[in-house]
């Protein structure tokens, strides 16, 4: 069958099962454009920054487990899905980025609005393409998503000529991909498994240190059951949150730079630490070489790249963490290793999670948004202080339920994603916990909101600073307030939503979060926006400085 190169872009989207695009049109989309004009199958969301599309598109990807795609022209297009595609890369999301570029007999000539986006890409996604030949479409966007959703997830970019979104081909749609240069390893060699059990079965102070790797792979139950089996208390990074129930008595919530007390404590004081899906990031770490220092190390990832990067294992496991643990369940024996559940109860009952002081509290927000959503709703976050409050204060029991910027720690990141995400899961409540600061970065993408009628919910944390800035500033450098004042030229949040044709709400005491919350639980044709004015000075807590160890952890 004979179609243009649009067409069949277009015909190897549906046979991938893409529902929904996230775009922004410009002259050398032009032709896909024209042809997503009788596209009926499947949905095109019209941001209003190209960093939207991306971000929206990895916001789908992780509520849903399936592949985000977004789409931007040529030059500065191509070039502001940077920020997103970077996000992606580094939180092992998959998206499929697809560009426009000039035509092929323009390319390396200056032409207008073209960008080298392949060559600018290439360290920030797992494979990219430039298309020359029409007849490579088919087997190139096959190929883009077989790649970006198996193994360690990614990003992948393809660059597409308008020469080449004209150009006839005759289409085959492959059956197969053969990549020989790729296979990802999914199984765990069967004597490390066994001699991780046995490394388990021997240990008197374990613990399991989960990532993001246990959501991507959906390895909740496997992970539970090791827990259980074994007797092991549990804690999860940001990226993990989720993969082990929050409410669990054996999780100790989040570890790291703003994690609990005890979960670092535990982590500081473990002999054996089963490390599942996590690549040791130094928010987690601090100073490496004081890390865990009495532990030996399991750690099982699908990529080997992450095997000892950071820290050097015991016993590395190269797999898919649910299948490795899987195998794992059916090899340790069942503890109760109850003198180390008693010491970590005794850190719980001395450095319990909590806030002192007058005003409207941000921890206080985000418990009454749980209590109002039982605890069900997906979270996204913008990136700074409202993000650490989020990871604290919303307990989440599913994976694919918390979702942020992690390793790149994007400001401007929550709303897109949030609309993504809502995308993906229409049937949840979608809360964006934003900052004054961070909401700012792509508050445009209310408008896209608006017209899809998505109806996202966003809780501005309005405390009129750079707030993880001005903590750093007042903590660590004498409380000289550098550029950090937002008071001044900030809009009025409200009357912004209210503009956007959006649900603005306002918030100043105590007693009117839970009717506000309420409020916009109720709104389910647009979005709805709190603005809440919370304590200016209130600091995240605990807080381990960059590049400290668990003795300088600041606890109050």
């Amino acid at each position: 069958m004979k179609m243009a190169g649009a067409q069949a872009m277009m015909e190897v989207l549906r046979r991938e099962g893409v529902e929904v695009i996230f775009g922004y049109p410009g002259g050398s989309l032009l032709p896909i454009y024209d042809v997503l004009y009788d596209t009926k199958d499947i949905r095109h969301i019209l941001v209003r920054h190209e960093q939207g599309a991306a971000h929206a598109a990895d916001g789908y990807a992780r509520a849903s487990g399936k592949v985000g795609v977004c789409m931007a022209t040529s030059g500065p297009g191509a070039t502001n899905l940077v920020t997103g595609i970077a996000t992606a890369a580094m939180d092992s999301v998959p998206i499929i980025a697809i560009t426009g570029q000039v035509p092929t007999f323009a390319i390396g000539k200056d032409a207008f609005q073209e960008a080298d986006i392949t060559g600018i890409t290439m360290p920030i996604t797992k494979h990219n393409y430039l298309l020359t030949e029409a007849a490579d479409i088919p087997r190139v966007f096959k190929e883009a998503f077989y790649i970006a959703s198996t193994g360690r997830p990614g990003p992948v970019l393809i660059d597409f000529p308008r020469d080449v979104q004209q150009a006839e081909l005759e289409f085959e749609y492959p059956d197969r991909v053969e990549l020989p240069g790729y296979r990802p390893t999914l199984e765990g060699h069967p004597k490390m498994i066994e001699r991780a059990a046995e490394l388990i079965d021997a240990a008197e102070r374990p613990l399991i240190y989960g990532g993001g790797g246990v959501n991507a792979a959906g390895a909740q139950a496997e992970l539970v059951e090791l827990a259980e089996r074994a007797g092991i208390p549990a804690t999860m990074t940001l990226m993990g949150k989720g993969g082990f129930p929050e409410d669990h008595e054996l999780c100790l919530g989040m570890p790291g730079m703003h994690g609990t007390a005890y979960a670092n404590y535990a982590l500081h004081e473990a002999d054996v630490i089963i490390a599942v899906g996590t690549r040791f990031d130094d928010r987690v770490t601090g100073k490496l070489d004081m890390f865990a220092r009495s532990a030996k190390f399991v750690h099982i990832d699908i990529d080997p790249a992450e095997i000892g990067k950071n820290v050097l294992p015991t016993l590395p496991i190269v797999g898919d963490v649910k299948r490795v643990l899987g195998e794992l369940v059916k090899k340790v024996a069942r503890a109760k290793h109850s003198q180390w559940h008693d010491t970590v109860a005794g850190w719980k009952q001395q450095y319990p999670m909590g806030w002192k002081g007058d005003g409207l509290k941000p921890q206080f927000i985000i418990q009454e948004i749980h209590r109002a959503t039982k605890g069900e709703a997906v979270i996204v976050t913008e990136v700074g202080q409202n993000q650490m409050w989020a990871a604290q204060w919303y307990p989440c029991r599913e994976v694919r339920q918390f979702i942020s910027s992690g390793g790149l720690g994007t400001m401007g990141y929550g709303l897109p994603a949030a609309i993504g995400a809502k995308v993906a899961r229409p049937d949840k409540a979608v809360w964006d916990i934003a900052g004054d600061g961070s909401i700012q970065m792509n508050i445009q993408e209310m408008a896209t909101a608006v017209q899809g009628k998505i109806p996202v919910k966003i809780a501005v944390l309005n405390n009129g600073y750079l707030g993880m800035v001005r903590q750093w500033q007042t903590l660590f450098f004498k409380n000289r307030l550098s550029q950090v004042d937002l008071a001044v030229g900030t809009p009025d949040f409200v009357k912004l939503a209210e503009a956007y044709g959006a649900v603005g709400l306002r918030v100043m005491e105590e007693s009117e979060v839970r009717g506000a919350v309420e409020k916009a639980m109720a709104v389910d044709d647009r979005p709805c926006l709190i603005d809440f004015a919370v304590a200016r000075d209130e600091n995240v807590m605990p807080m381990v400085p960059a590049g400290g160890t668990v003795d300088d952890m600041l606890v109050d």
